[in-house]
């Protein structure tokens, strides 16, 4: 007897829209329907961003094999709550764990950090109050960041928006991602001068995140993949604060060079302003190198 297909249909709002929007812009394909606003084909898994209905709601539909794989990607924490996974592997010291800041974004750089964490370094990083960087306040980030780029051993790389716009059309997000964790990694097993477990916060599946590395001379293999890995890895969430202590910070140089705030997020009224804002102040032309171009909403207003 044939299987149906895994169908995972989730009502989402104008901010999860956007999210969802600007993520699968990179892949998407002719919608099958009138209906379907974006529609993305992937490998066992089709995604399906409906238009508002009459009564103006909205809905995401995953479907395939791989439809709960791909909708813990975003819902694992928000208003769809996925079935627990397979139980985390045990946490083993010393540990290298990564995690990444700034892809949703539609101001500033992708920033990626990995670090390495020993036994030893468990009460420091609990009395300095480290855990998941999504958990912590940017005023707390700033407060212990210095301190932790001075303590710890990591590797930290930026992608800058105007490099971001020039390679975002070879290579998808994920991709992105994911060649610049495993460089991380590279760094930061040459500093400390030899291997040890590695956990990753997951944003791919780990057949796909090998395949993004396929034309990379050097490639760190026996990474240890777990979703909201911060919550189970203490490297992870380490790897996460420092990446979003280096965000910060590159976002406060935009501000001081530009001579204006840009806000955080991916959509809604205060980036369109911003948008609109550096516009008539530096120009179209200008606006690749703080901005990544193939958001849906800057795409609107250019």
């Amino acid at each position: 007897m044939e299987t149906k297909p895994t169908v995972i249909s989730i009502e989402i709002d104008d901010a999860m829209y956007q999210n969802l929007a600007n993520f699968y812009l990179d892949f998407a394909s002719k919608a099958p329907n009138e209906y379907i606003d974006i529609f993305a084909q992937g490998e066992k898994v089709s995604v399906a961003i409906y238009k508002k209905n009459k009564k103006g709601k909205r809905k995401v539909v995953f479907q395939g094999d791989r439809a709960l794989e791909e909708s813990r990607m975003f819902f694992h924490d928000g208003n769809y709550v996925a079935p627990v996974s397979k139980k985390a592997p045990k946490s083993v010291f010393p540990q290298i764990g990564s995690d990444e800041v700034g892809t949703g974004d539609a101001f500033g750089p992708i920033c990626v950090a990995a670090a390495y964490v020993t036994s030893a370094d468990i009460p420091l990083l609990e009395e300095l109050g480290v855990t998941d960087s999504k958990k912590m306040t940017d005023e707390k980030i700033l407060e212990i960041g210095p301190t932790l780029i001075n303590r710890f051993h990591y590797s930290q790389l930026s992608l800058p928006n105007s490099k971001f716009n020039e390679v975002h059309d070879e290579f998808n997000m994920n991709a992105i991602k994911a060649k610049m964790h495993n460089q991380c990694y590279i760094n930061l097993i040459n500093k400390i001068g030899g291997r040890c477990t590695i956990y990753q916060d997951q944003f791919a599946d780990e057949s796909l995140y090998y395949k993004y590395l396929k034309d990379e001379e050097n490639v760190v293999h026996d990474v240890i993949f777990h979703t909201k890995g911060e919550s189970y890895y203490l490297s992870v969430a380490l790897g996460s604060v420092i990446a979003r202590y280096s965000f910060l910070r590159k976002m406060q140089e935009m501000d001081a060079k530009y001579g204006m705030h840009f806000p955080f997020g991916s959509a809604g009224e205060q980036i369109d302003a911003a948008i609109k804002e550096f516009i008539e102040k530096h120009g179209k032309k200008e606006l690749s190198n703080v901005a990544k171009l193939n958001f849906k909403n800057v795409i609107q207003l250019l």
